[in-house]
């Protein structure tokens, strides 16, 4: 799925999701990634499985008031003790599969908001 956003140049959007890929800007990821409005940051996470306070820890760096868990094509919730890491900081997130995740970042960094999204490939 293409997005077509009239955006700004210094703020990092998804323009497009595929099977194939995900297009930040001129840069096409096939690996996982976190994204903010500033920063593209490649992700040592290959699964669910692997998200832990360890891998997080790049995402709670960057101080988000809101972060957004790409799960690849099936939406897969996170561990009770993973998600008490995010509410003992004080930080909101969702888990939605990856292309749902892709499309809420465009609008809530749109919206100036602090949001980081961290995005499992599709296959």
């Amino acid at each position: 799925m293409e997005f077509n956003l009239e955006v700004p140049q210094d703020i990092l959007f998804v323009r497009s999701v595929s099977e194939n890929g995900i297009r930040i800007g001129d840069d096409f990821l096939d690996t996982a990634f976190i994204l903010s409005g500033q920063q593209l940051i490649n992700w040592d996470v290959t699964s669910t499985d692997n998200i832990n306070e360890e891998s997080l820890q790049e995402i709670f760096e960057l101080q988000p008031e809101l972060v957004l868990i790409g799960t690849g094509k099936t939406q897969v919730f996170l561990l009770p003790a993973i998600q008490s890491l995010f509410f003992k900081r004080g930080i909101g997130f969702e888990v939605m599969t990856t292309d749902a995740a892709c499309r809420t970042f465009n609008i809530l960094v749109s919206e100036c908001r602090q949001v980081v999204a961290a995005l499992l490939p599709l296959i």
